[in-house]
């Protein structure tokens, strides 16, 4: 096998590896054989519900369209892995939060080292296991109230319960599985397939909608399609796009030896929080019409109108949504970073910014690069949230409905992120070959 001598491989090199080396292809047969068992779980129905009418009901419910985007079509199916993976993506965000605002557990992820990030993994499962039985009450009971359970009561309801939460600690556990035997992160692994198994509906209706013959339809297609690829580059930049700012590390004299001074960088990336500020506003203008239909009321109904993009007020809605991304995008770049401990690190390990005192000025400067770099992060993903949808309804093509700012961030993050790892792999591998020569 030819081996490249540059740092990342080659294509042919990677593929290669992918079809001889035993252990990444392992690794790459148990990823797909746990995918596509997470995938059938879902198709294996909860008993005791008329699916039929349940299909019917729940037509046009942006809640459930919602979380129908990360459970694969999970939740109007209904099968026992209709939860999925949600109640631990869920759970993370939860410690995430907690993180910051209790002492204990910014220690344990701190100062504990692998022993702490093992107890906060641990503790993140118990609050998955929690959440999935809320959300799984929460199905149970609307199931009875819209009237689609055959033999409503406590009996079903425990039944329902059962089911939906055992199948997400199912899919839970073998997105661990993924991530400790397999290739790339489990959990986002999942979502990606989720996402990527409503695009063949997708891809079959516009075929559908092209094949009607209408010009207009067609030019529409063609346009919408040229937004995708466009939206899909910028993704790729924007998600790789680091900010480098220059450090240099003091002289050190060990014994007799003298250490000169080394320059390296710090990246601060473009878009701190991924995908998770459009998540949050995305969460955030669900809510109301989800409250709204669950109280059953007609005044919030009303006024949940103004909040959709095809109300009366569409304008207010985009400035809404804007916005939401923008707090989202700062308030989840501090959670990921903070600009006081990183210049502690860097005044402990006698390094600096050229120019810039150690410490407190140092702290300021770096937040002062960090708030331009989040809000430009935060204007691309407003653009990246709003041009489709806008794209969609100028062009009348609403086939790729589903497929929205938030899927598209997904699929190009996750994709990104397990080459990488393929990559990764290919160079580890490489290296023992050179070492074993």
């Amino acid at each position: 096998m030819v081996v490249s001598r540059d740092k990342t491989p080659t294509a042919q090199e990677t593929f290669l590896q992918m079809a001889q080396a035993a252990g990444l292809r392992g690794r790459l047969l148990a990823t797909i054989g746990l995918l596509i068992l997470a995938r059938l779980g879902i198709y294996l129905p909860v008993p005791g519900i008329d699916r039929a009418e349940f299909a019917a009901r729940i037509q046009g419910n942006q809640l459930i369209g919602f979380l129908d985007l990360f459970s694969g079509g999970g939740i109007s199916q209904l099968g026992i892995f209709a939860l999925g993976i949600l109640p631990f993506i869920n759970a993370s965000i939860i410690l995430q939060l907690l993180t910051a605002a209790i002492p204990q557990l910014e220690d344990l992820q701190k100062n504990e080292g692998e022993a702490g990030r093992r107890k906060i993994s641990q503790i993140t499962r118990y609050v998955a296991l929690g959440w999935a039985i809320i959300q799984s009450v929460g199905i149970a009971f609307l199931l009875v109230r819209e009237q689609v359970a055959l033999n409503p009561g406590p009996i079903f309801v425990v039944e329902t319960v059962l089911a939906l939460s055992a199948g997400s600690m199912f899919v839970m556990w073998l997105g661990e599985l993924i991530t400790e035997r397999g290739i790339g992160n489990g959990a986002s692994l999942l979502i990606f397939v989720n996402i990527v198994s409503t695009l063949p509906r997708s891809v079959g209706q516009t075929i559908d909608l092209a094949s009607t013959g209408d010009r207009s339809v067609v030019g529409g297609i063609v346009i919408l399609l040229l937004v995708f690829l466009v939206m899909i580059v910028g993704i790729v930049f924007v998600q790789e796009g680091t900010r480098r700012i220059p450090i240099i590390s003091a002289r050190r004299q060990v014994g007799r030896k003298l250490y000169l001074e080394k320059s390296s960088y710090l990246p601060l990336r473009l878009n701190q929080g991924g995908v998770m500020p459009i998540i949050f506003a995305s969460a955030v203008l669900v809510l109301p019409e989800a409250l709204a239909g669950f109280a059953r009321s007609e005044t919030l109904l009303r006024v949940v109108q103004y909040l959709r993009p095809t109300g009366p007020t569409p304008w207010l809605y985009v400035l809404i949504y804007l916005t939401l991304i923008l707090f989202f995008s700062y308030f989840y770049a501090t959670l990921i970073l903070n600009p006081i401990d990183l210049a502690q690190n860097l005044k402990k390990m006698g390094s600096s910014i050229p120019g810039i005192r150690p410490g407190r000025a140092t702290s300021e400067y770096i937040e002062r690069v960090l708030n331009r770099l989040t809000f430009l992060g935060a204007i691309f993903l407003g653009l990246v949230a709003i041009v489709p949808t806008a794209v969609e309804s100028a062009t009348q093509v609403r086939t790729f409905q589903g497929l929205g700012a938030t899927s598209l961030l997904i699929l190009v993050g996750v994709a990104i992120d397990t080459a990488k790892q393929i990559q990764t792999y290919v160079i580890s591998q490489r290296y023992e070959g050179m070492v074993k020569q």
